[in-house]
């Protein structure tokens, strides 16, 4: 009887085969705990999303959607209000003063852009070079921007009224004292000059950062070309900066819309003689404050408010998008 003689190679490949290999491949055994550790890491980056998603709920869609609910109802101060349908916007229609605020607001808007578009770019033009004591120039253009907006407008209610600084200086060459203050349109010319000058040193370093990707090598062809510095304005510096001038264009529109402080500071809460310097938001702000404000009005004017400057930003965008074909 013969019988089966396994050699030691065979019995350790044997043993080799029936063994549990490493952890390779399809077959390799999971690690305890492996499919949780995965679980909680794809879980981990909404736990740091939740804050900043509740918050963004909380103190912004939240308010947005109330507002829009509420320019729907008759709600007060005190009081929730009921639906009323469209009645807040017919009413809209026939307020004087609502037509004064948006002529005075879109006026705002006509005036102040091109300034902040314009200016800024050439005063950012001009400190671009790099000249000794340039840097105490871009801190002095820029310092408005770090100042409170009522100091700023309080300085300058000082500066021009009738016995302020800047009449005093018109009394020493003959000018008799300019109403800066009583006067409608110079109460709006003079808060859009403090709005222009507060925000010239933000767009400059705006402009900076875009003048500083034009290529040296497109005024270096000019200058070969012969072209002038309003020549090589026109088609260098523009162009390479035409978006910035976009982007520049859209925030000061919707900041001029929107604007408050300077015409407040200026006109007083009554918004000047008569109210006729009252802008949009000033208008919000008296319909929709203290004990018997209506609120549901003042939800109506922000939604129109909203809209109108939506419509601004998509003709700025839109007005881009043709320019480039």
């Amino acid at each position: 009887m013969k019988t089966a003689v396994t050699t030691p190679s065979d019995g350790g490949a044997a043993e080799r085969a029936d063994r549990p290999g490493p952890a390779s491949g399809a077959g390799a055994p999971r690690r305890p705990g492996g499919s949780r550790v995965r679980t909680h890491m794809a879980h981990s980056p909404w736990a740091f999303l939740l804050p900043g998603i509740a918050v963004t709920l909380v103190f912004n869609l939240y308010p947005f959607f109330a507002t829009i609910w509420k320019s729907f109802t008759d709600a007060r101060t005190l009081a929730p209000g009921t639906f009323v349908g469209l009645d807040n916007f017919q009413e809209m229609l026939n307020d004087e003063q609502f037509w004064i605020g948006l002529r005075n607001s879109s006026l705002y808007v006509v005036v102040v852009v091109p300034c902040m578009v314009l200016l800024p770019l050439l005063l950012a033009m001009l400190v671009h070079k790099q000249i000794p004591g340039i840097a105490f120039f871009r801190s002095a253009f820029y310092t408005p921007v770090v100042a409170s907006v009522v100091v700023v407008g309080l300085i300058w209610v000082w500066m021009l009224d009738e016995r302020g600084l800047v009449n005093a200086v018109f009394k020493t060459i003959g000018i008799g004292p300019v109403k800066f203050l009583s006067d409608q349109w110079l109460i709006l010319l003079s808060a859009m000059i403090v709005t222009v000058w507060k925000g010239l040193g933000y767009y400059m370093i705006i402009f900076m950062a875009a003048l500083g990707n034009v290529p040296r090598e497109l005024y270096e062809a000019a200058n070969v070309d012969g072209a002038g510095p309003v020549r090589r304005f026109w088609s260098v510096t523009v162009p390479g900066v035409r978006n910035t001038m976009v982007l520049v264009a859209a925030l000061s529109s919707v900041a001029a819309f929107r604007v408050f402080s300077e015409v407040y500071l200026m006109a007083g809460q009554d918004g000047g003689p008569a109210g006729e310097d009252t802008t949009l938001v000033m208008l919000v702000q008296r319909v929709g404050t203290g004990l018997s404000g209506r609120v549901g009005y003042a939800s109506a004017i922000s939604l129109v408010l909203f809209v109108i400057t939506l419509v601004l930003l998509l003709a700025v965008f839109a007005a881009e998008r043709r320019d480039k074909k």
